[in-house]
Protein backbone atom coordinates (compact mmCIF):
# COMPACT_ATOMS: atom_id res chain seq x y z
CA UNK A 1 0.00 0.00 0.00
CA UNK A 2 2.97 2.17 0.53
CA UNK A 3 4.03 1.92 -2.94
CA UNK A 4 0.48 2.74 -4.27
CA UNK A 5 0.10 5.82 -1.75
CA UNK A 6 3.86 7.15 -3.69
CA UNK A 7 2.54 6.70 -6.66
CA UNK A 8 -0.60 8.28 -6.12
CA UNK A 9 1.21 11.35 -4.41
CA UNK A 10 3.58 11.38 -7.56
CA UNK A 11 1.03 11.54 -9.70
CA UNK A 12 -1.15 14.30 -8.04
CA UNK A 13 1.85 15.96 -7.72
CA UNK A 14 2.81 16.47 -11.28
CA UNK A 15 -1.15 16.84 -12.53
CA UNK A 16 -0.98 20.19 -9.82
CA UNK A 17 2.19 21.51 -11.16
CA UNK A 18 0.53 21.66 -15.37
CA UNK A 19 -2.32 23.36 -13.91
CA UNK A 20 -3.18 26.39 -15.98
CA UNK A 21 -6.81 27.44 -14.58
CA UNK A 22 -7.86 28.01 -11.42
CA UNK A 23 -11.18 25.57 -12.34
CA UNK A 24 -8.44 22.72 -13.77
CA UNK A 25 -6.94 23.05 -9.80
CA UNK A 26 -10.35 22.13 -8.55
CA UNK A 27 -11.05 19.13 -10.61
CA UNK A 28 -8.14 17.83 -9.12
CA UNK A 29 -8.50 18.44 -5.67
CA UNK A 30 -11.84 16.96 -5.55
CA UNK A 31 -10.47 13.92 -7.63
CA UNK A 32 -7.89 13.20 -5.48
CA UNK A 33 -8.88 14.77 -1.47
CA UNK A 34 -12.64 14.71 -2.28
CA UNK A 35 -14.94 12.42 -0.17
CA UNK A 36 -15.06 9.94 -3.19
CA UNK A 37 -10.81 10.73 -3.74
CA UNK A 38 -8.53 8.15 -4.92
CA UNK A 39 -6.22 9.20 -1.80
CA UNK A 40 -9.87 7.96 0.00
CA UNK A 41 -10.25 5.40 -1.48
CA UNK A 42 -6.71 3.69 -0.92
CA UNK A 43 -7.25 3.98 3.09
CA UNK A 44 -10.17 2.32 2.75
CA UNK A 45 -8.29 -0.76 2.08
CA UNK A 46 -6.60 -0.03 5.58
CA UNK A 47 -8.80 -2.51 7.35
CA UNK A 48 -6.65 -5.44 5.51
CA UNK A 49 -3.58 -4.05 6.94
CA UNK A 50 -2.06 -5.39 10.23
CA UNK A 51 -2.04 -3.30 13.99
CA UNK A 52 1.35 -2.71 13.53
CA UNK A 53 0.97 -1.22 9.57
CA UNK A 54 -2.00 0.67 10.07
CA UNK A 55 -0.34 3.91 12.32
CA UNK A 56 2.72 3.81 9.76
CA UNK A 57 0.84 3.61 6.57
CA UNK A 58 -1.76 6.07 8.05
CA UNK A 59 0.88 8.45 8.85
CA UNK A 60 2.35 8.28 5.47
CA UNK A 61 -1.11 9.09 4.14
CA UNK A 62 -1.50 11.91 6.34
CA UNK A 63 2.01 13.16 4.85
CA UNK A 64 1.02 12.94 1.33
CA UNK A 65 -2.05 14.56 2.24
CA UNK A 66 -0.45 17.77 3.72
CA UNK A 67 1.92 17.83 0.70
CA UNK A 68 -0.90 17.89 -1.71
CA UNK A 69 -2.68 20.29 -0.14
CA UNK A 70 0.17 22.38 0.20
CA UNK A 71 1.29 22.25 -3.62
CA UNK A 72 -2.30 22.70 -4.72
CA UNK A 73 -2.08 26.11 -2.31
CA UNK A 74 1.33 26.78 -3.61
CA UNK A 75 -0.34 26.62 -7.73
CA UNK A 76 -3.68 28.40 -6.91
CA UNK A 77 -1.68 31.42 -5.15
CA UNK A 78 0.72 31.92 -8.61
CA UNK A 79 -2.78 31.68 -10.47
CA UNK A 80 -4.49 34.41 -8.72
CA UNK A 81 -1.20 36.52 -8.87
CA UNK A 82 -1.13 36.00 -12.63
CA UNK A 83 -4.80 36.60 -13.14
CA UNK A 84 -4.67 39.79 -11.24
CA UNK A 85 -1.58 41.53 -12.85
CA UNK A 86 -2.79 40.44 -16.35
CA UNK A 87 -6.01 42.41 -14.99
CA UNK A 88 -4.07 45.12 -13.58
CA UNK A 89 -1.86 45.29 -17.54
CA UNK A 90 -5.18 45.09 -19.20
CA UNK A 91 -7.26 47.74 -16.96
CA UNK A 92 -4.26 50.15 -15.95
CA UNK A 93 -4.55 53.93 -17.34
CA UNK A 94 -2.65 55.63 -19.15
CA UNK A 95 -2.12 59.26 -17.47
CA UNK A 96 0.05 60.59 -20.07
CA UNK A 97 -2.89 60.90 -22.63
CA UNK A 98 -4.38 63.92 -23.69
CA UNK A 99 -7.73 64.64 -21.73
CA UNK A 100 -10.66 65.23 -24.46
CA UNK A 101 -11.77 68.57 -24.45
CA UNK A 102 -15.69 68.97 -23.38
CA UNK A 103 -17.49 70.43 -25.96
CA UNK A 104 -19.82 73.06 -23.92
CA UNK A 105 -23.69 73.57 -25.01
CA UNK A 106 -25.93 76.84 -25.71
CA UNK A 107 -28.96 78.17 -25.15
CA UNK A 108 -31.40 76.90 -28.39
CA UNK A 109 -32.28 79.86 -30.30
CA UNK A 110 -35.87 79.68 -29.27
CA UNK A 111 -35.11 79.07 -25.71
CA UNK A 112 -32.81 82.75 -26.07
CA UNK A 113 -35.09 84.41 -27.64
CA UNK A 114 -38.19 83.73 -25.08
CA UNK A 115 -35.88 84.99 -22.16
CA UNK A 116 -34.55 88.03 -24.46
CA UNK A 117 -38.66 88.70 -24.56
CA UNK A 118 -39.00 88.09 -21.06
CA UNK A 119 -35.98 90.44 -19.90
CA UNK A 120 -37.49 92.88 -21.73
CA UNK A 121 -40.70 92.78 -21.00
CA UNK A 122 -39.82 92.42 -17.19
CA UNK A 123 -37.62 95.83 -17.99
CA UNK A 124 -40.94 97.31 -18.68
CA UNK A 125 -42.45 96.69 -15.81
CA UNK A 126 -44.55 93.20 -16.03
CA UNK A 127 -44.50 89.94 -14.41
CA UNK A 128 -43.83 86.85 -15.89
CA UNK A 129 -46.12 84.32 -14.88
CA UNK A 130 -46.03 80.48 -15.92
CA UNK A 131 -48.58 78.27 -16.69
CA UNK A 132 -50.09 74.16 -17.37
CA UNK A 133 -50.24 73.02 -21.09
CA UNK A 134 -52.48 70.67 -19.97
CA UNK A 135 -55.40 73.15 -19.85
CA UNK A 136 -59.21 72.37 -19.13
CA UNK A 137 -62.41 73.88 -21.85
CA UNK A 138 -63.29 76.71 -19.70
CA UNK A 139 -59.93 78.32 -19.02
CA UNK A 140 -58.70 77.64 -22.95
CA UNK A 141 -61.95 78.92 -24.53
CA UNK A 142 -64.89 79.86 -22.01
CA UNK A 143 -63.89 82.55 -20.23
CA UNK A 144 -62.18 83.74 -23.10
CA UNK A 145 -65.50 84.65 -25.20
CA UNK A 146 -64.86 81.85 -27.35
CA UNK A 147 -68.14 80.96 -29.07
CA UNK A 148 -69.35 77.10 -29.13
CA UNK A 149 -69.10 77.27 -32.71
CA UNK A 150 -66.06 78.80 -33.46
CA UNK A 151 -63.43 76.55 -35.48
CA UNK A 152 -60.46 76.46 -32.85
CA UNK A 153 -62.92 74.19 -30.84
CA UNK A 154 -63.58 71.67 -33.18
CA UNK A 155 -62.10 68.24 -32.55
CA UNK A 156 -59.81 68.72 -36.03
CA UNK A 157 -58.24 71.64 -34.83
CA UNK A 158 -57.46 71.18 -30.97
CA UNK A 159 -56.39 68.20 -29.79
CA UNK A 160 -58.44 66.82 -26.73
CA UNK A 161 -57.72 64.35 -24.08
CA UNK A 162 -61.53 64.60 -22.98
CA UNK A 163 -64.09 66.47 -23.75
CA UNK A 164 -62.86 68.94 -21.00
CA UNK A 165 -59.82 68.67 -20.92
CA UNK A 166 -57.00 69.45 -23.54
CA UNK A 167 -53.36 70.58 -24.70
CA UNK A 168 -53.75 74.51 -24.52
CA UNK A 169 -54.09 75.90 -28.20
CA UNK A 170 -52.44 79.48 -27.12
CA UNK A 171 -51.10 80.65 -23.74
CA UNK A 172 -54.17 82.74 -23.22
CA UNK A 173 -55.65 81.07 -20.36
CA UNK A 174 -52.56 81.34 -18.47
CA UNK A 175 -54.06 85.44 -18.57
CA UNK A 176 -57.35 84.21 -17.45
CA UNK A 177 -55.50 82.23 -14.44
CA UNK A 178 -53.96 85.57 -13.63
CA UNK A 179 -56.68 87.41 -13.36
CA UNK A 180 -59.03 85.06 -11.21
CA UNK A 181 -55.56 85.06 -8.82
CA UNK A 182 -54.33 88.72 -9.34
CA UNK A 183 -57.69 90.73 -9.81
CA UNK A 184 -56.45 93.93 -11.27
CA UNK A 185 -54.55 96.42 -11.38
CA UNK A 186 -52.20 93.45 -13.64
CA UNK A 187 -49.09 93.63 -16.08
CA UNK A 188 -48.03 90.29 -16.34
CA UNK A 189 -46.70 88.31 -19.35
CA UNK A 190 -46.43 84.55 -19.89
CA UNK A 191 -44.17 82.34 -22.77
CA UNK A 192 -44.28 78.78 -23.39
CA UNK A 193 -45.44 75.46 -26.02
CA UNK A 194 -49.06 75.32 -27.37
CA UNK A 195 -50.72 72.87 -29.45
CA UNK A 196 -52.69 72.72 -32.51
CA UNK A 197 -53.42 70.68 -35.34
CA UNK A 198 -51.55 71.70 -38.00
CA UNK A 199 -49.96 69.84 -41.32
CA UNK A 200 -45.90 70.53 -41.09
CA UNK A 201 -44.61 72.71 -43.48
CA UNK A 202 -41.98 75.79 -43.56
CA UNK A 203 -44.10 78.09 -41.87
CA UNK A 204 -46.00 75.60 -39.45
CA UNK A 205 -46.13 73.02 -37.28
CA UNK A 206 -48.63 70.96 -34.72
CA UNK A 207 -46.46 72.37 -31.35
CA UNK A 208 -45.19 76.22 -31.71
CA UNK A 209 -44.34 78.51 -29.18
CA UNK A 210 -46.42 81.69 -27.92
CA UNK A 211 -45.50 84.31 -26.15
CA UNK A 212 -48.78 86.57 -24.71
CA UNK A 213 -49.15 89.92 -22.18
CA UNK A 214 -51.97 91.54 -20.61
CA UNK A 215 -52.07 94.97 -18.84
CA UNK A 216 -55.87 95.76 -17.00
CA UNK A 217 -55.85 98.90 -14.73
CA UNK A 218 -57.81 101.86 -14.76
CA UNK A 219 -58.37 103.89 -17.86
CA UNK A 220 -55.93 101.53 -20.11
CA UNK A 221 -56.59 102.79 -23.50
CA UNK A 222 -55.51 101.57 -27.35
CA UNK A 223 -53.12 104.59 -26.99
CA UNK A 224 -51.06 102.21 -24.16
CA UNK A 225 -51.23 99.66 -25.94
CA UNK A 226 -49.76 101.09 -29.64
CA UNK A 227 -47.21 102.51 -27.55
CA UNK A 228 -46.30 99.25 -25.32
CA UNK A 229 -45.80 97.59 -28.46
CA UNK A 230 -43.89 100.03 -30.09
CA UNK A 231 -41.13 100.23 -27.76
CA UNK A 232 -41.07 96.39 -27.28
CA UNK A 233 -40.51 96.66 -31.28
CA UNK A 234 -37.95 99.16 -31.53
CA UNK A 235 -35.79 97.29 -28.67
CA UNK A 236 -35.85 94.03 -30.36
CA UNK A 237 -35.62 94.73 -33.43
CA UNK A 238 -33.86 98.30 -33.55
CA UNK A 239 -34.91 101.73 -33.13
CA UNK A 240 -35.56 102.49 -36.87
CA UNK A 241 -38.63 99.60 -36.84
CA UNK A 242 -42.07 101.13 -37.94
CA UNK A 243 -45.02 99.17 -37.22
CA UNK A 244 -48.68 98.87 -39.05
CA UNK A 245 -51.79 97.86 -37.42
CA UNK A 246 -54.67 96.32 -39.61
CA UNK A 247 -58.16 95.43 -37.59
CA UNK A 248 -58.75 92.23 -37.22
CA UNK A 249 -60.93 90.23 -35.15
CA UNK A 250 -60.32 87.87 -31.87
CA UNK A 251 -62.80 86.76 -29.26
CA UNK A 252 -61.24 88.03 -26.41
CA UNK A 253 -60.27 91.71 -27.38
CA UNK A 254 -62.37 94.32 -28.90
CA UNK A 255 -61.13 95.91 -30.95
CA UNK A 256 -58.67 94.03 -32.44
CA UNK A 257 -55.76 94.16 -34.32
CA UNK A 258 -52.90 92.60 -36.84
CA UNK A 259 -49.23 93.64 -36.13
CA UNK A 260 -46.85 94.19 -39.19
CA UNK A 261 -43.26 95.51 -38.90
CA UNK A 262 -40.61 96.70 -41.31
CA UNK A 263 -38.87 93.67 -43.14
CA UNK A 264 -36.01 93.00 -41.68
CA UNK A 265 -33.60 92.86 -44.33
CA UNK A 266 -34.53 95.80 -46.51
CA UNK A 267 -35.54 98.29 -43.59
CA UNK A 268 -38.75 99.45 -45.90
CA UNK A 269 -36.92 100.07 -48.35
CA UNK A 270 -38.63 96.73 -50.30
CA UNK A 271 -37.08 93.69 -51.58
CA UNK A 272 -37.64 90.16 -53.14
CA UNK A 273 -38.08 88.77 -49.15
CA UNK A 274 -40.79 90.66 -48.25
CA UNK A 275 -41.99 91.06 -52.30
CA UNK A 276 -41.44 94.58 -52.24
CA UNK A 277 -43.95 96.03 -49.80
CA UNK A 278 -41.37 96.68 -46.89
CA UNK A 279 -43.43 95.24 -44.98
CA UNK A 280 -42.28 91.91 -42.62
CA UNK A 281 -45.00 88.97 -42.79
CA UNK A 282 -47.67 89.71 -39.56
CA UNK A 283 -45.77 89.65 -36.42
CA UNK A 284 -47.96 89.91 -33.60
CA UNK A 285 -52.27 89.83 -32.97
CA UNK A 286 -53.62 92.42 -30.13
CA UNK A 287 -56.26 94.39 -28.48
CA UNK A 288 -58.51 96.08 -25.79
CA UNK A 289 -59.04 93.14 -23.62
CA UNK A 290 -63.29 92.02 -23.88
CA UNK A 291 -65.37 93.18 -21.16
CA UNK A 292 -66.83 89.96 -20.80
CA UNK A 293 -63.34 88.29 -20.31
CA UNK A 294 -62.98 90.90 -17.47
CA UNK A 295 -66.16 90.06 -15.95
CA UNK A 296 -65.54 86.10 -16.36
CA UNK A 297 -62.89 86.66 -14.05
CA UNK A 298 -64.32 88.63 -11.48
CA UNK A 299 -63.23 92.29 -12.55
CA UNK A 300 -65.39 95.10 -12.77
CA UNK A 301 -65.53 96.08 -16.55
CA UNK A 302 -67.10 99.36 -15.66
CA UNK A 303 -63.83 100.14 -13.89
CA UNK A 304 -60.92 98.35 -15.14
CA UNK A 305 -59.98 98.07 -19.12
CA UNK A 306 -56.52 96.69 -20.21
CA UNK A 307 -55.00 95.35 -23.48
CA UNK A 308 -53.46 91.91 -24.68
CA UNK A 309 -51.33 90.91 -27.22
CA UNK A 310 -49.85 87.43 -28.18
CA UNK A 311 -47.31 86.48 -30.77
CA UNK A 312 -45.48 83.07 -32.15
CA UNK A 313 -41.94 82.74 -30.80
CA UNK A 314 -40.99 80.80 -33.63
CA UNK A 315 -42.14 83.08 -35.87
CA UNK A 316 -40.21 85.68 -34.02
CA UNK A 317 -36.83 83.71 -33.88
CA UNK A 318 -37.50 82.81 -37.58
CA UNK A 319 -37.47 87.14 -38.52
CA UNK A 320 -34.43 87.84 -36.64
CA UNK A 321 -32.32 85.10 -37.56
CA UNK A 322 -33.25 85.09 -40.93
CA UNK A 323 -34.91 81.55 -41.08
CA UNK A 324 -37.22 80.39 -44.05
CA UNK A 325 -37.78 76.94 -42.92
CA UNK A 326 -39.76 76.22 -38.86
CA UNK A 327 -38.77 72.78 -39.21
CA UNK A 328 -35.13 73.89 -38.56
CA UNK A 329 -36.21 74.61 -35.29
CA UNK A 330 -37.26 71.47 -33.88
CA UNK A 331 -34.83 68.78 -36.78
CA UNK A 332 -31.86 69.28 -33.46
CA UNK A 333 -29.12 68.91 -36.04
CA UNK A 334 -25.98 70.32 -34.60
CA UNK A 335 -24.85 71.41 -37.52
CA UNK A 336 -28.04 74.12 -37.81
CA UNK A 337 -27.64 74.35 -33.81
CA UNK A 338 -23.98 75.16 -33.57
CA UNK A 339 -24.72 78.57 -35.84
CA UNK A 340 -26.24 80.40 -32.74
Amino acid sequence: MREKLQELRELAINSINNVIELTELENLRVKYLGKKGELTQVLKGMGKLSEEERPVIGQVANEIRVEIEEAMNKVKENLKNKTLTEKLTKEKIDITVTNRVKKLGHRHPLLATIEELEDLFISMGFKVLPGPEIENVKNNFDDLNSPDNHPSRDLSDTFYITEDILLRTHTSPVQIRAMKEYGAPLRMVSAGRTFRFDDVDDTHSPMFHQIEGLVVDEKISMANLKYTLDVFIKELFGKDMKTRYRPHHFPFTEPSAEVDVTCLSCRGEGCPVCNYTGWSMELLGCGMVHPQVLENCGIDSEKYTGFAFGMGVDRITMVKYGLKDIRLLFDNDNRFLEQF
